[in-house]
């Protein structure tokens, strides 16, 4: 029932394809130790005892809690789903807790080092010099994802309006509003980007095929080490970057909220803790007594 359930993922809870490819490597690692451990070839007719002794397992192995409550979370939405098709009557995961794990605050660039980014020449004038500028800006200047970022498509743009569209996780939508610099930039881009064979993606290689995300990866992480040594230099961390640098200016928690597309106000608080570590220095190095 692994296929079906990816399908289900795909076509009917429009999961990204980072999603499915995780629950699909979950489910596989759990198939292959219930054969080997059990002799139980088939996921849907295991019971809880089962799979607790797989997580037990991968603690044992020493995987690091939030990997393991991601195959826990893999374990629940697979048979949340055998339960909803009606292949199975009990839900075997109810035994199953989610591990403690140390919370993180989100890495971001400071905002001298994102000046210097863009104000530093690092980018050529061509056609790739101005794609790979889109990137970065598209990237800080609207907290996109990358699986929205190279989905993004030339429909989806509202120069006039300064505003693009988004498909979020579960094809959710919303509208971003850009800086007109960044507007600007787009128009720039659009100009230079080759009609031919056009799939309506916005953004594409230098062989005119539209970017993937491994591309994107590459373009952040060789522009950010020009600028920041963080080690983290990904995607993720210019949207950590846009909604820090909106809540240390002021920005309403709700509306970065909807502007980064969380489902609940949960997810946005993270980024209250990188203000409070901010006055935290602040008050340390003014404070008398501090």
């Amino acid at each position: 029932m692994i296929t079906p359930f990816l399908e289900f993922l795909q076509f009917e809870k429009r999961a990204s394809t980072h999603t499915i490819k995780s629950y699909h490597t979950d489910l596989e690692q759990f198939q292959k130790y219930l054969l080997f451990q059990y002799d139980c070839a088939e996921p849907e007719t295991a019971k809880s005892p089962m799979l607790r002794s797989w997580i037990v397992s991968l603690m044992e192995e020493g995987l690091n809690p939030s990997s393991i409550n991601r195959k826990i979370a893999s374990l629940r939405t697979y048979y949340g789903f055998l339960r909803k098709k009606k292949y199975i009557q009990d839900d075997p995961t109810k035994i199953l807790s989610a591990l403690k794990t140390r919370k993180k605050l989100p890495a971001f660039v400071d905002e001298k080092s994102m000046e210097m980014l863009f104000g530093d020449d690092l980018f050529s004038e061509d056609f790739e010099g101005i794609r790979d500028r889109l990137i970065l800006e598209l990237l800080y200047g609207s907290g996109i994802r990358l699986s929205e970022l190279v989905n993004l498509e030339l429909k989806d743009l509202n120069l006039p309006a300064r505003t693009i569209r988004v498909f979020g996780k579960r094809a959710k939508e919303r509208i971003v509003p850009v800086a007109t610099s960044l507007a600007s930039l787009l128009a720039k881009y659009i100009e230079q980007r080759a009609p031919a064979e056009d799939t309506g993606i916005l953004l594409l290689t230098d062989a005119f095929k539209p970017v993937y995300p491994v591309f994107v990866q590459r373009k952040v992480k060789q522009y950010l080490s020009a600028v920041t040594t963080l080690s983290q230099k990904s995607p993720h961390v210019l949207r950590h970057t846009y909604a820090t640098h909106l809540l240390n200016r002021g920005a309403d928690l709700n509306a970065i909220k909807e502007l980064l597309g969380h489902a609940g106000l949960a997810a946005t608080q993270i980024y209250t803790h990188n203000s409070i570590e901010k006055l935290k220095k602040t008050h340390q190095q003014a404070h008398p007594k501090a």
